[in-house]
């Protein structure tokens, strides 16, 4: 896989999480009628969780879903709700942050690791790693 082909996925990546923030986000607002916050985030997680693997296998890494992935996505999402669920309680309880605001900005946080953690799950772990630039130039003859 080259370069540009991996950054694509991180493209689609970023959009396919964007999609999924809104789902979550809009679910998280409309459960904070009835919940908790911490109760919405982690009901807006779960059911916008189902849609993201969807999005994620056909939108992102381009490939089929089934059944072992499914079950296996949850672990990509393990990092995610970490990391979202502990900053949406620094920023609310020990920051202040507005309870509408935090879970944005601690889910930003927890992009790159996501991707890491999708990428494995989606592609297997036996996917080609791409040389990096100092590895490719190592590789070269010297002149």
């Amino acid at each position: 896989m080259t370069r540009t082909a991996v950054t694509w996925q991180v493209v689609r990546f970023g959009l396919v999480g964007a999609v999924n923030t809104g789902t979550y986000y809009g679910l998280y607002l409309l459960l904070g009628h009835w919940l908790p916050y911490i109760a919405a985030h982690v009901a807006a997680f779960a059911l916008s969780m189902v849609g993201s693997f969807f999005l994620t296998s056909y939108v992102t890494y381009r490939t089929r879903p089934t059944w072992r992935k499914f079950l296996l996505f949850p672990l990509t999402n393990a990092a995610n709700f970490v990391i979202t669920t502990a900053g949406v309680y620094v920023l609310v309880d020990l920051l202040g942050t507005d309870t509408r605001y935090a879970p944005l900005i601690a889910a930003a946080a927890a992009i790159p690791v996501t991707f890491l953690v999708s990428r494995t799950i989606m592609l297997g772990p036996d996917h080609p790693h791409e040389p990096t630039d100092v590895e490719t130039s190592a590789k070269e003859p010297a002149r």
